[in-house]
């Protein structure tokens, strides 16, 4: 998916923001008028996005709120949130462990983090918890400030939230490597069970993954590439970033499997039982537990949490710049010296949005908006990108874009991506969620059938901003359909863009 998926749309994006210098809804104006719908599902995929994922930051923030006492909370079952079930893997054998038991961990994360003993469901997610409320706060202000002056700023803020983290890894990755039982984790992680590729499921998380992690689809490669200069080599940026991206993400499976490996040996258990749940519940309940059995736990979690949030911010950061320089680029002459107002009206947005996900069954709606909000929807949104831009603007012309930025033209397999292998790749992504899409689950609790349909409607509200788009936007136009047709498909770039490409072309002969 990296190779085939992840980069070669990686490029094209970096390519596309450098050369026309705007956000992903203009974008689509110049290239192809009819599918300039995709910028604004891309920004309403980013409002989902920021209403969830700045929730799980501020799990994050309340840890590390938690870690600065002299003894972890979630290290041991005396605390007045603490069960009759609370169990220390510490205090006893794997064959004491019932199926009614849970760790400190465990419970700390469900019954004081979340508090979701409150709610029943979905359907009843009761009141909001006020102290998840002050830290999203907290959040929302360093972002606000960090987004508020544009790129520089931001940039600059970066420079700590995009550095630290790898401090933080290396520290962690040496720390794990020397816990008792790490090989267990290691040669767990680096041994392939080649079956799971006949799982379709494997293929989607996957896609997912490399989407998410990359950043192709959300407006981000876009909008930050907009800002460079003419000549800048955005292929090297593209291979080298991306090369860097997915090294980051093989190293950081060391760190998490050495820890899992020590506590697989701890509990006398296998590595794939502890592993199981690879979700929020690895990052808030497993990991943290074990910190909780090192030498110094305290500053471990510090150090560990500091990391998760500055990570967070990170893409924060970039969803937000998304949809602000989409929006200002789409209306210059409403917004184009009011960025602070209206960067403020933003976060207000999605501090509102997000009100719902700090509930005491908040977690629920996490679980809901992670799945639908972005996950197919995503995916559906760069499969029409690469349409849009090999198959409409024409590759040909994409690929003389190109030239003029960087003196060549990009190689077949980049083309051949663009035009096939890529698209294929993505429809069969797509039609497999459509078809493989089972019940939602969370911790003991099963979504109703109500909440799937909710789901699809949450996920195609912003895949419909493409369909209803080219419908206004043929509307609109005067003449036959087929002469609306042909004027919708045909690239819209101005009298300074084409003059400047003119230009630059003449520079290589």
């Amino acid at each position: 998916m990296v190779v085939f998926g992840g980069v070669p749309l990686f490029y094209m994006e970096l390519a596309l923001g450098q050369f026309h210098r705007t956000g992903a809804i203009t974008v689509w104006k110049r290239i192809c008028p009819l599918f300039q719908g995709i910028g604004f599902a891309i920004c309403v995929i980013n409002f989902y996005v920021a209403f969830y994922y700045n929730t799980v930051i501020a799990w994050a923030v309340y840890y590390l709120y938690s870690s600065l006492a002299m003894t972890l909370p979630w290290s041991t079952c005396n605390n007045a949130w603490n069960t009759p079930n609370c169990i220390d893997h510490n205090d006893v054998n794997a064959s004491e462990w019932s199926s009614h038991s849970s760790s400190p961990a465990e419970e700390f994360y469900m019954l004081n983090v979340l508090e979701i003993r409150n709610s029943s469901g979905l359907g009843n997610v009761g009141g909001i918890k006020w102290q998840l409320v002050l830290c999203i706060l907290l959040i929302f202000i360093i972002v606000y400030f960090s987004l508020w002056k544009g790129v520089k700023t931001s940039g600059k803020v970066v420079w700590v939230t995009a550095t630290f983290p790898y401090v933080v890894l290396i520290v962690l990755l040496i720390r794990g490597a020397t816990l008792p039982g790490a090989w267990q984790g290691i040669l767990f992680y680096l041994t392939p069970d080649w079956s799971k590729l006949l799982h379709t499921g494997v293929w989607v998380d996957a896609a997912t993954q490399v989407f998410f992690s990359l950043g192709p689809g959300f407006g981000v490669l876009l909008a930050l590439s907009s800002y460079n200069k003419f000549h800048n080599n955005c292929y090297r940026d593209a291979i080298i970033t991306s090369s860097i991206n997915c090294f980051t993400s093989f190293m950081s499976g060391f760190v998490i499997f050495t820890v899992l490996g020590h506590m697989a040996e701890r509990r006398n258990m296998a590595v794939s039982d502890v592993a199981k749940d690879m979700g929020p519940s690895l990052l808030f309940i497993t990991y943290p537990e074990a910190i909780a059995t090192m030498q110094g736990s305290s500053i471990w979690a510090i150090i560990f949490f500091l990391m998760v949030i500055t990570l967070g911010l990170d893409s924060t950061f970039g969803g937000l710049e998304a949809i602000i320089t989409a929006v200002m680029d789409k209306y210059p002459e409403l917004l184009g010296r009011r960025r602070e107002l209206f960067v403020l009206g933003l976060v207000v947005i999605c501090f509102t949005g997000a009100l719902s996900t700090l509930t005491y069954g908040g977690a629920y709606v996490v679980k809901l908006l992670e799945e639908y909000g972005a996950g197919c929807s995503i995916i559906a949104v760069v499969l029409l990108e690469s349409i849009a831009v090999s198959w409409f603007y024409g590759i040909h012309r994409f690929s003389m874009d190109i030239y003029a930025m960087l003196g060549h033209t990009p190689g077949y397999f980049w083309q051949s991506c663009w035009i096939a292998i890529s698209p294929l790749f993505l429809a069969f992504i797509i039609v497999s969620f459509l078809l493989g899409s089972g019940q939602l689950r969370l911790f003991d609790y099963t979504y109703p059938k109500w909440a799937t349909f909710l789901g699809y409607a949450i996920g195609s509200s912003s895949f419909l901003c493409i369909p209803a788009f080219m419908i206004y936007h043929l509307l609109s136009l005067p003449g036959s359909l087929k002469q609306r047709l042909r004027a919708s498909i045909k690239p819209m770039v101005d009298d300074g863009i084409a003059t400047q490409s003119s230009m630059q072309m003449t520079v290589f002969p």
